[in-house]
């Protein structure tokens, strides 16, 4: 099953330990109390703690834009849901080649098949 994103969800930079920060754009909809992610709720989100450093490398600091992981059939206000097969690139180096994901989908309740 592919879950429904909420604001409890964990997304990560594929370096492991960079944080994407979630804030939710919707809050008429919760599954448990928790907010679910619409679009674009992971874009443009600051990353924290991605150790991707080095004299000319960038760490992932923002997340860009999502590349899967929107529902086709379930949305919120006319926003597709965010789902835990998410994916998406950050602005880290190499320019277009650093993903995030997700790792915690912060719900296992519902979702879809």
């Amino acid at each position: 099953m592919n879950f429904i994103l909420t604001e409890n969800a964990k997304l990560v930079c594929k370096h492991e330990l960079g944080t994407v920060g979630i804030v939710p754009s919707q809050d008429f909809v919760t599954i448990n109390k928790n907010k679910i992610l619409v679009e674009p709720d992971t874009v443009g989100k600051p990353v924290a703690g991605c150790p991707n450093v080095g004299a000319s490398i960038k760490p992932c600091m923002l997340t860009l834009t999502v590349s899967q992981g929107y529902s086709d059939l379930i949305r919120i206000n006319g926003r597709r849901v965010c789902l835990a097969s998410l994916k998406g690139i950050t602005d880290g180096t190499p320019p277009g080649g650093v993903e995030y994901l997700v790792r915690n989908p912060g719900q296992t309740l519902a979702g879809v098949t």
